[in-house]
């Protein structure tokens, strides 16, 4: 069964019939081509799908996308260009923050939002807050190390 849906990626309309029981990181890979963001468990517990939904991370192997009516969806490729990188993904490659690079697009958009937490000001906190998203190399001390630059300087 599919239902019609109208909402937004990486600024681009989106209105579609969708199969119910798409979800949302199917639905990007899938239908829209747009491969950044990676199937990693299909279960919600490595965060390689993360995408940006009106501003907030979420989980987008956990999300049907037939529940985003006129909302905003961001993924990695809406974020930067290869001739203009975003502050985020400049940092990444500065401190190495990477090996194989798989995990790397959700580590990246969950950190869009750690940057904007006036909490998240330590690399504790920084480290608490990307808890969920995790990295089969160990680049965790160079992820928040890129985290810690960006906030410091205040680029985003």
């Amino acid at each position: 069964m599919k239902t019609r849906v109208r909402f937004t990626v990486n600024g681009d309309t989106i209105d579609t019939a969708i199969d119910v029981r798409a979800t949302l990181l199917d639905f990007i890979r899938e239908e829209l081509r747009l491969t950044g963001t990676k199937k990693g468990c299909d279960h919600g517990q490595c965060g390689a799908c993360t995408v940006l939904v009106d501003g907030k991370r979420s989980l987008s192997c956990l999300k049907f996308a037939a529940s985003l009516e006129g909302r905003a969806v961001i993924t990695i490729e809406g974020i930067g260009k290869p001739d203009a990188l975003h502050p985020l993904q400049a940092a990444f490659i500065k401190h190495d923050a990477f090996q194989c690079g798989f995990c790397t697009s959700g580590q990246i958009m969950s950190a869009l939002e750690v940057i904007g937490d006036p909490l998240a000001n330590t690399c504790e906190a920084i480290s608490e807050k990307m808890s969920g998203n995790l990295c089969r190399c160990g680049a965790y001390p160079n992820i928040v190390a890129a985290i810690m630059e960006v906030k410091s300087n205040g680029t985003v």
